[in-house]
């Protein structure tokens, strides 16, 4: 199986993005399309799941199509049809899901239900080599996490957030200033244009601990704006945006930084939507620098969801021969270490 090349066909429909990629032994992109929903989503403030649902279910097939004619294959030649299985919006995945279901079928191909955080991880492998152990800080609008790798495949949840991801804090924060959704890059943009940062707190935790919290740093920037409206005050949301995003890019990079220390991991992955966040990836790679870490971060465009992240995490399934059956279903709460290579898995763990 091995001694051919291998071109997954991966559909990726977990929340307000419908995308669909071909993908060439794992990490050659043939083809990556997205369609954003962005701007449907923007009138309502944030995701709203049924409209995402029926978007997906709109373009799903179209999108399909257009991978394949761009990747220059046929649909012969694909060797899987890769899906996100989870975790995600319920009815959002099942579009996805029905979708791979039919084509595997209709082509007698192996089907392969992927972990959503396992293709933000693997969009490393798109450009470059990871080497094991790893640790992967995962950096989306739904997860922050620490997730050690021993080995290819395998996935030991360090450290995650006990409230707010930090995406979602972004968004939050973004609201309370007064920028539309999605929020997160203009509190970037907005940050790393001001010479002042207002002081907010940092949420260290217990002293050994991996894990995050946000809520509180979320709580102490609406204190700060409503503060500020109080005096009648203008032009505060530049410091505020830098001193939020100094908080959280503090305890992030440190505490990424003490776990690949302490784990002895010798490559640190950024991963997910965040990842895009231009200060964190600044202060990250200074930071990696410094102390002689490796550092990998996707570009850009495998940041954000997408399919080409799913066709290179489910390529790990394909070369173990580990493919899903026809019952494949939904699982908005899928866990990571459930998807480990090898593993005989709950899928709620």
């Amino acid at each position: 199986m091995l001694n051919q090349d291998c071109y997954i066909l991966a559909v990726e429909t977990s929340c307000d993005e419908t995308s669909a990629a071909v993908i060439k032994n794992g990490t050659e992109v043939l083809s990556n399309l997205i369609a954003s929903q962005i701007e449907t989503h923007k009138a309502f403030g944030g995701v709203v799941p049924e409209v995402a649902s029926r978007k997906h279910v709109e373009s799903i097939t179209l999108m399909l199509e257009e991978a394949v004619n761009q990747a220059g294959i046929s649909l012969e030649q694909l060797s899987a049809v890769a899906v996100t299985e989870g975790p995600g919006l319920v009815g959002a995945l099942l579009v996805g899901i029905m979708a791979a279901k039919s084509l595997a079928f209709a082509l007698d191909k192996p089907l392969i239900g992927t972990h959503h955080i396992a293709g933000h991880i693997y969009a490393n492998r798109l450009v470059g080599e990871i080497q094991y152990p790893c640790l992967a800080l995962v950096v989306s609008g739904g997860h922050t996490e620490l997730v050690l790798m021993q080995r290819e495949g395998s996935f030991d949840l360090i450290g995650r957030t006990r409230d707010d991801a930090v995406g979602e804090a972004y968004d939050k924060v973004a609201r309370a200033l007064g920028f539309p959704y999605p929020g997160g890059p203009h509190v970037d943009k907005l940050a790393l244009s001001s010479e002042v940062s207002e002081e907010l707190p940092r949420a260290w935790l217990e002293p050994d601990s991996y894990d995050f919290s946000f809520s509180g740093l979320k709580s102490a920037v609406l204190n700060a704006v409503n503060q500020h409206k109080m005096r009648g005050e203008d032009g505060y949301q530049a410091a505020i945006a830098r001193g939020f995003q100094e908080s959280v890019i503090d305890v992030v990079v440190e505490k990424a930084i003490r776990a690949v220390k302490s784990t002895g991991a010798v490559q640190l992955l950024l991963c997910g939507g965040v990842a895009a966040n231009r200060g964190l990836r600044g202060a990250l790679s200074e930071r990696c620098e410094k102390e002689s870490i490796p550092l990998s971060i996707p570009p850009l465009a495998y940041c954000t969801d997408n399919a080409a992240m799913i066709g290179a995490a489910a390529y790990l399934k394909w070369k173990h021969g580990e493919f899903s059956g026809m019952e494949l279903k939904a699982e908005p709460s899928l866990s990571l270490s459930s998807w480990s290579i090898g593993q005989t898995r709950d899928p709620r763990d």
